[in-house]
């Protein structure tokens, strides 16, 4: 689901926090996609791109690993900050894998503005 205008200038400020996570990761790595994740117990996750020959993650993807590896159970939210329109089907199984299909992916662009919310 797009979000129009001023739904975006509703957005919770914890949700503002982890796309402003997701796109300064973005920028200090230089990678094409920043994301940030939020578990159950309000902590986040930030991860780059990882575009290694032996191992290719979308930036979401990885930020879900790093939870998981730090032992969250759930999530709340998710944002990747992208140049795409959307979030590929595979970061929102990735998020609905830990989160469940409810979960909202934020999907932002280089500048930080809210493009959809979508259920994982």
């Amino acid at each position: 689901m797009l979000i129009r205008m001023s739904e975006a200038a509703q957005l919770d400020p914890e949700d503002r926090k982890i796309i402003t996570l997701a796109r300064s990761v973005r920028a200090r790595n230089s990678v094409p996609e920043g994301a940030a994740v939020r578990d159950e117990t309000g902590r986040t996750y930030v991860a780059g791109t990882v575009a290694l020959d032996s191992l290719k993650l979308s930036a979401l993807q990885t930020a879900v690993a790093m939870a998981v590896a730090s032992g969250a159970s759930s999530l709340e939210a998710a944002a990747v900050v992208t140049d795409a329109e959307s979030a590929s089907d595979e970061d929102r199984a990735a998020v609905r894998d830990l989160g469940g299909a409810g979960t909202p992916v934020l999907v932002a662009g280089p500048d930080g503005a809210l493009r959809a919310t979508l259920d994982a």
